[in-house]
């Protein structure tokens, strides 16, 4: 087999690069109390994290099983390490909370971002569909008329759509106040 080939058009890498750099500010716009807690969150989802917990955890309880010869100094039901895994439990649980707060913030810009090249490419094919209903009227053709390309070239309002998906959707709220069927709820 000889070299690999780089198959990506210029194109793709551009767009490559666009979003690598969305990504680089976005790392670079991190507190430093984010990247503590990102990193933090990273290592502790490692498996030798899970193998050094185990070890630890089986020293400690072997230590202290009050055998013979060995200075026992948390003795059982070994209240020292309850109290220490419970302070790390509730410093790791709000280590990863302030890292899914920073990711829940970057899904949000990524679907904003997104929300916006979809109504942007929208805008466009609605112009180039304009323009061949143009074409196609230019040339005395029925397709000029059809009733379906002239509903597409309504303008698409992102505001409306959004209130009747809210209506049609179920909510995750159950029954507390919203429509979880999609019902008129005066009737």
């Amino acid at each position: 087999m000889g070299p690999e080939r780089d198959t990506i058009d210029a194109q793709s890498k551009q767009s490559i690069k666009a979003v690598s750099d969305i990504e680089h500010d976005a790392l670079a716009r991190r507190t430093q109390a984010e990247a503590f807690s990102d990193f933090v969150v990273l290592q502790a989802g490692r498996p030798w994290v899970i193998a050094f917990h185990a070890f630890w955890f089986g020293v400690w309880m072997m230590w202290n099983a009050g055998l013979p010869g060995v200075h026992v100094f948390d003795p059982f039901p070994f209240m020292g390490l309850t109290t220490i895994v419970s302070l790390e439990a509730i410093f790791l649980s709000l280590f990863i909370l302030t890292s899914q707060n920073r990711a829940n913030r970057r899904a949000d810009e990524r679907a904003h971002l997104d929300l916006q090249v979809n109504l942007m490419a929208e805008r466009e094919a609605t112009m180039m569909l304009r323009l061949l209903q143009a074409l196609c009227e230019h040339h005395g053709l029925a397709e000029a008329k059809d009733l379906e390309v002239t509903e597409m070239l309504r303008q698409t309002e992102p505001a409306s759509i959004a209130r009747e998906l809210q209506k049609q959707l179920p909510s995750d709220m159950g029954h507390v106040g919203n429509n979880t069927r999609g019902e008129d709820s005066n009737g």
